[in-house]
């Protein structure tokens, strides 16, 4: 009996177990917001991105290059993953504490940056898990771990997220943000149906189509256009993705999420700018996928578009998302940069930069990845 029993209780917590595990998979796959019908899928069946099926992108283009991945893509997609990953341990900054200036600004990894404007914090695309991925086991993991723990940031003003790919949009990180702050998240269209469904209530959700706007801690935050697609399963494009303009009274911020290079860089510069900061992607390229991530020359032309004063690059060096090596990108963003005479900043993680004393770039990475042009 008593064996049996312990077999009983063991094969029963495996199968607890197991329903645990799928039920979270399910919630981090998210929600298709317009199977819920009410007023957020009225709303996104009015945009003008809205096709009748999803949202598309204005300005055309394709996700693989039209003659096909290059002979060196499909080398280096069987080889050449050591230079794909820093040879040695990434360091870390401290964010600085104490009262910010006008502006200032913490890349903590990837897409995931803490801003400070005019006294308020704002922070974008925050993700903390050791995964993007819908499941623990399987998927890109970090090469380094986050500078600084989600309950030692400072209070946390707003929360914007671009669009509902795992390395921009983390339930793990919605969850503990929505119990540790009070801060508001705003999001493209239909995003707040992910929320919601992971316990963010309603009123801290702000959904916002391309140049709509909301005003929050007395910043002014405007949804704007992004060159890229979304989706958490194989079905895309149910949420809108989005770049974000940031505007206190003094200073502006653009962040763009993720996106390929296109022209309308220009239009909101025009509408939006000139910048005190822009955070602009420059890794996870490829040219099987030219559209949807811009590479990091292309980073600078989006930057002089967009009429920014200091450049801080991020999208790289925490998950290996592409073929590149690990130190390319910022190699690259360097190069161009110093020929066309753009002030950027390539921090550390944790590190703590002022856009407008800018510390010399000192090429930290290079000692810990090896580039091959």
């Amino acid at each position: 009996m008593g064996s049996r029993l312990v077999r009983g209780l063991l094969a029963g917590g495996v199968l607890a177990a197991a329903g645990w595990g799928v039920r979270q998979v399910r919630a981090e796959l998210g929600v298709r917001p317009l199977t819920a019908g009410g007023s957020r899928a009225e709303r996104m069946r009015r945009s003008a991105l809205f096709d009748g099926t999803g949202f598309v992108n204005p300005m055309p283009g394709s996700t693989v290059a039209p003659s096909g991945p290059p002979a060196r893509f499909l080398r280096d997609l069987l080889t050449g993953r050591e230079v794909r990953r820093p040879g040695g341990v990434v360091p870390l900054g401290v964010p600085a504490g104490g009262a910010a200036g006008d502006l200032r600004a913490v890349w903590l990894g990837h897409a995931t940056t803490l801003a400070e404007i005019e006294g308020r914090v704002v922070l974008f695309d925050p993700v903390w898990s050791r995964r993007v991925s819908p499941v623990a086991f399987a998927g890109p993991k970090r090469l380094h771990p986050v500078p600084v723990g989600l309950a030692e940031l400072p209070a946390v003003d707003a929360v914007v997220i671009s669009h509902d790919h795992y390395d921009h949009l983390d339930m793990a990180t919605v969850r503990v943000l929505t119990r540790i702050s009070e801060a508001p998240f705003l999001v493209p269209l239909g995003i707040g149906a992910h929320l919601e469904r992971w316990g963010v209530p309603p009123e801290r959700v702000i959904e916002l189509d391309w140049e709509e706007e909301a005003e929050v801690a007395g910043l002014r935050f405007t949804a704007t256009a992004a060159r890229h697609f979304s989706g958490r399963t194989l079905t895309r494009n149910d949420t809108l993705w989005g770049s974000w303009v940031v505007a206190g009274e003094r200073r502006r911020v653009f962040y763009a999420g993720d996106s390929g290079y296109f022209e309308g860089y220009a239009g909101i510069g025009a509408a939006h700018g000139p910048f005190d900061l822009t955070i602009l992607p420059i890794g996870a390229y490829s040219p099987a996928w030219p559209d949807i991530h811009m590479n990091p020359e292309e980073a600078v032309n989006a930057h002089l578009d967009l009429g920014g004063r200091t450049l801080l690059p991020v999208h790289w060096g925490t998950f290996t998302l592409a073929l590149h090596p690990w130190g390319e990108p910022p190699d690259r963003l360097w190069r161009e940069a110093k020929a066309r005479d753009v002030r950027i900043v390539v921090p550390r993680p944790g590190e703590t930069v002022d856009p407008h004393a800018a510390p010399q770039v000192d090429g930290w990475w290079q000692a810990l990845g090896v580039t091959r042009s």
